[in-house]
């Protein structure tokens, strides 16, 4: 049996003493990974030309050539490369500028764990995606386009004498890419605050406007979808099926007895469980407008036409996606097997449980949200959970 490639990692620091600190740390991985240490990102930019690599781990704080600025260069000719953020500086100001290309953010002092931890997932997550140059595309990904009224109403908003956190939270909730970028942000260790953190309204209130507003103004973490191609019908009834099975899922988890962080972690799942399409839509306009109206015109599930495309689904590039932005694992789960439960070695309640069934049955009783022709539910999944017995009261729930 041939032995699985090393993952190739490249450590970025100015202080000789921090590589040698994670040289040491790290010693124990060198079976698994081919490490590289330089002091600059020169240095560093020279051996991305050389090799390829999967991780680069770059501090923020570097003469000459600055974290920001080597990976903003590495994104531009390396996007399939995941950039990670290892850094002491906690000010304000560099947090946010690495906030537009850090995919993820680590703080030192990092416990040997973490890194490890991070590293792995990152490198596991390229296996999602088999399409190497949408990985490309979808690695570049800075931020999702959101519906353009929604997009002039938070600018409005924040521009405002008295910018309301209330209003603010509810803006965002109302738009895919907006919770999607939000909580990405707010359940990293870019501002490090508590994790599982499920709803845009208590983001926005944990960030304060001030963090908010620079976000947005300055930072620009939001952007506006005008691209004609892509039906508007089709972004309102994504956004309405993503809220909708949202509900879903929490009346699932509540009278499942589900405990909070997971039934958290449901939630969010279920606003993001469709944000591949947003994705694909975004990344190419003119495919994915053929993709809808073929869908449509021969009623056949949009992943089906996805697939004929890309070799891929919506599910595996919403996964890639939020993976390498850093959302939880049962997060990542349950948007990369949503619509295929069966092929995930889950054997609980979870996430994609949850998520499975909601959307199958806000598919099948919401006509209106009726963008997609996936209503379809495996039922074996639940029977091999011992779940089977209560979809009946699920279906009762999802229709009150």
């Amino acid at each position: 049996m041939a032995q699985a490639a090393k993952k190739r990692i490249l450590f970025v620091d100015d202080e000789p003493n921090v590589l040698s600190g994670l040289k040491r740390m790290l010693r124990g991985m060198r079976r698994e990974w081919d490490m590289v240490f330089v002091e600059s990102g020169p240095e560093a930019l020279a051996q991305l030309n050389t090799i390829p690599f999967d991780v680069i781990v770059s501090d923020m704080k570097m003469p000459g050539m600055d974290g920001v600025q080597l990976l903003e260069q590495a994104m531009k000719e390396h996007p399939e490369v995941v950039r990670i953020v290892l850094s002491g500086h906690s000010e304000k100001e560099t947090v946010l500028k690495s906030v537009r290309v850090a995919q993820q953010y680590l703080s030192k002092p990092c416990d040997p764990e973490t890194l490890k931890l991070t590293i792995d997932r990152a490198c596991a997550l390229r296996d999602i995606l088999i399409n190497d140059s949408l990985k490309r595309v979808v690695s570049s990904i800075e931020s999702l386009p959101s519906l353009p009224e929604l997009y002039q109403e938070i600018l409005e908003e924040l521009q405002s004498d008295e910018p309301s956190i209330q209003k603010i939270g509810s803006i965002i909730e109302k738009d895919v890419a907006m919770t999607a970028k939000i909580l990405q942000l707010v359940n990293s260790a870019f501002f490090g605050l508590p994790r599982h953190i499920s709803s845009p309204q208590q983001a926005v209130t944990l960030l304060g406007i001030e963090t908010t507003k620079a976000l947005v103004l300055s930072v620009k973490v939001f952007s506006e979808f005008h691209n004609k191609k892509i039906p508007r019908k089709f972004l309102d009834a994504l956004w309405s099926h993503s809220i909708a099975t949202g509900k879903i899922v929490r009346e699932i988890v509540k009278v499942e007895n589900v405990e909070k962080g997971l039934a958290d972690e449901s939630y969010m799942a279920a606003l993001l469980h469709d944000v591949g399409k947003l994705v694909l839509a975004a990344s190419f306009p003119e495919g994915y407008g053929q993709i809808i109206k073929e869908s449509n015109s021969e009623q056949v599930p949009i992943r089906i036409k996805e697939l004929e495309r890309f070799n891929t689904t919506h599910a595996e590039v919403g996964a890639y996606l939020m993976g390498v932005w850093g959302l939880p694992d049962a997060i990542v789960e349950a948007l990369a097997f949503h619509h295929r439960p069966a092929e995930c070695p889950v054997g609980r309640f979870a996430p994609l449980t949850a998520i499975h069934v909601a959307s199958a049955l806000e598919h099948l009783f919401n006509a209106k949200n009726q963008i997609d022709y996936s209503g379809e539910m495996d039922r074996r999944h639940l029977e091999r959970l011992g779940l089977a017995e209560r979809l009946e009261l699920w279906e009762r729930l999802s229709m009150e």
